[in-house]
């Protein structure tokens, strides 16, 4: 993810802290992954033994919960060096990336690079954007095939109370690659490796949606030039759509979209209208120049890696429906 252009104080220090912290809050996520992986329920007469506040020192699990933390830091490293580097290739300044930590579903809110000065072409535009997602869906392969053939099948009974997980297409052809013949009543419980490489894939597709500053901004500015906010108010209506029958987490990216685009056309003096400015794509002298044919190859291949990565629901259950079915408001 890139930040908009500006100015920004140059604190290598600070990227060093954050990278700090955001290691230590993949690391405890990690435990928790392990500790999951290593004592299922196991329903019976013979149940799986409990973890105590002893195993979380035990060498396997802390070994395997830094193996989900180096690899996650792996893909999101890359997925920002790919942009950080194509800045440096075209001369564009840019800061190094700044990593996010916080307790969320995967251990940290991501990363990305603040570029700091003028980007005068589209095709630098795209090279930027397209850069990081495939930089990190390369990462990302083969952590999630690793992960998957070292994933393993427990009863189903055993994963009750575990969050379940939405999965991408890409993670779906992977597990009918590697686990073919599941019992019905039986549920997979995925390798802290294969969490990361599904966490991978969620930070590659929400970083290609086509707004603003994302990854996804750039490519479709890029392909569509100023066509792009039909694409982008197209999202919009797809983060709502996701809300009321995915996930309602979505319905927030959806009214942040709204509320941009009605302060935009107010044009009201004022920090929320530089904010909404500020969020808009910064436009080109060659916008309405072809692309080329190369490029336009490689935007066709960051549309399928997101087609790949799309999660409708990062959390399954977390509907707006299903919300309002549990509140017993009568929708059906």
């Amino acid at each position: 993810m890139e930040g908009s252009p500006g100015r920004t104080s140059r604190k290598p220090w600070l990227n060093g802290i954050l990278f700090v912290l955001t290691v230590v809050s993949t690391f405890t996520l990690g435990v928790l992954l392990s500790l999951s992986y290593f004592y299922p329920d196991s329903p019976g007469p013979a149940p799986a033994p409990k973890p105590g506040l002893g195993s979380i020192l035990e060498p396997r699990i802390l070994l395997l919960a830094g193996l989900y933390a180096a690899v996650l830091m792996i893909i999101l490293t890359g997925h920002e060096l790919g942009h950080y580097l194509t800045c440096r290739h075209y001369g564009i300044e840019a800061t190094l990336p700044y990593f996010i930590p916080g307790p969320t579903l995967i251990g940290t809110f991501g990363a990305f690079i603040r570029i700091q000065s003028p980007v005068h072409s589209k095709r630098q535009w795209f090279d930027i954007g397209a850069a990081g997602p495939l930089a990190g869906f390369v990462l990302t392969l083969p952590a999630l095939f690793i992960g998957l053939a070292l994933s393993k099948v427990v009863p189903a009974a055993a994963s009750q109370g575990a969050v379940a997980l939405g999965e991408p297409l890409l993670l779906k052809l992977g597990s009918a690659l590697f686990f073919r013949h599941v019992p019905a009543e039986s549920s997979i419980v995925l390798h802290p490796v294969a969490f990361a490489g599904w966490a991978g894939l969620l930070v590659t597709f929400i970083n290609l949606f086509p707004l603003g500053q994302l990854d996804g901004g750039h490519v479709a500015y890029a392909l569509l030039g100023r066509k792009k906010r039909y694409v982008s108010a197209a999202a919009i209506c797809g983060f709502i759509i996701l809300g009321v029958f995915f996930s309602y987490s979505w319905l927030l990216w959806g009214l942040l979209g709204l509320l941009f685009i009605l302060v935009v056309r107010l044009k009201r003096p004022g920090r929320l209208y530089r904010l909404a400015i500020g969020l808009r794509h910064p436009r080109t002298f060659d916008e309405d120049l072809p692309l080329g044919r190369k490029r336009t190859l490689v935007g066709v291949l960051v549309i399928l890696i997101f087609i790949l990565s799309f999660i409708p629901d990062p959390i399954k259950g977390l509907s707006l429906l299903g919300l309002l079915k549990q509140a017993g408001l009568g929708v059906r």
